[in-house]
């Protein structure tokens, strides 16, 4: 089967958003997506099929992606899932796990429970779809949102399977016969998820690093709080402040979200402040306003100016 490309660059740029789901859902199963950022959306999907198993090459601007209970709910396939990060970061939440992802690496998720995917910035992914009836696996729920990256069997599938999508693009009926191969070592990468995290004592130093990633990952949501960031981490809220430091979950949110609002007011023109205030957690203008001048003396507008 020859590759097949969907683009936003096909529709006007006010339709991008609305036509990026309707390529995701005709392309994978159900599922919602809303921009990460201000900036103009993009999205490109070019999927292949190897055997049983469609590869996805997904290049898109920063986004949310969920599928809930109400997509599911409809659904007569069943896939298991595997993205494989290609550039930018992705995090990837199910089952009550959080799997942040890097160049090189890759986690697993399940259509038939839900699931999240976040790209705060723009980012290139492959997506692997398997029919879980092809794929030998009586309990996902151990596997999902589990990272496997350097040093993991699962660094070595990624770059197998990146190399199967670049083949398959170009000359389609050269990988006609490894579907069988790509299933097997998406087994072989399962079984290592399925051990490997539960018997990793995560340091205070590696606490603190996924920490902060999953912060920046997740600034733009206003609920974001120490519970759910401890949670995501797999710690307790006492070892979370431990590992910033004593710097205080809610001193350090409220530092990155002003950083963040600062570069955004730096490069980005005329850019509304309501839009500003939305992408970097703040639930109003007038909040945005307070928070900005309580911490540097002036008001977004005035820094702006300056």
């Amino acid at each position: 089967m020859n590759a097949v490309t969907l683009s936003t660059e096909s529709v006007a740029a006010d339709d991008a958003v609305g036509y990026w789901c309707d390529m995701i859902c005709d392309t994978f199963v159900r599922l919602s997506a809303a921009p990460a950022g201000v900036d103009d959306f993009f999205g490109r999907i070019t999927s292949t099929q190897v055997g049983d198993v469609e590869l996805s090459d997904v290049v898109a601007a920063g986004q949310h992606v969920r599928r809930t209970k109400r997509f599911i709910s409809g659904a007569n396939d069943e896939f298991l899932l595997a993205s494989v990060q290609l550039s930018g970061t992705g995090v990837v939440e199910q089952d009550g796990r959080s799997a942040l992802l890097h160049a090189g690496e890759m986690a697993f998720y399940d259509s038939t429970r839900p699931y999240g995917l976040e790209f705060p910035t723009s980012f290139r992914q492959l997506v692997i779809q398997v029919p879980k009836i092809a794929f030998d696996a009586d309990d996902t729920a151990r596997i999902t949102a589990r990272r496997l990256g350097h040093g993991t069997p699962g660094a070595v599938v990624a770059k197998f399977l990146t190399a199967v999508m670049e083949e398959s693009q170009s000359s389609p009926d050269a990988t006609k016969a490894l579907g069988g191969h790509v299933i097997g070592l998406l087994s072989a990468a399962a079984s290592f998820a399925d051990v490997a995290e539960r018997t990793v004592t995560p340091t205070i130093e590696s606490v603190r690093a996924r920490a902060l990633e999953l912060m920046t990952a997740h600034l733009a949501d206003p609920r974001l709080d120490a519970d759910t960031i401890a949670r995501r981490c797999n710690v307790s809220r006492r070892t979370l402040y431990r590992a910033l430091a004593g710097e205080g979950f809610a001193e350090r949110l409220r530092t990155m979200r002003i950083d963040r609002a600062r570069t955004m007011l730096d490069v980005g023109g005329d850019r509304p402040l309501g839009l500003i205030a939305a992408a970097c957690g703040y639930e109003s203008e007038s909040g945005f306003h307070r928070a900005f001048r309580t911490s540097l003396g002036m008001t977004p507008g005035e820094y702006r100016a300056r």
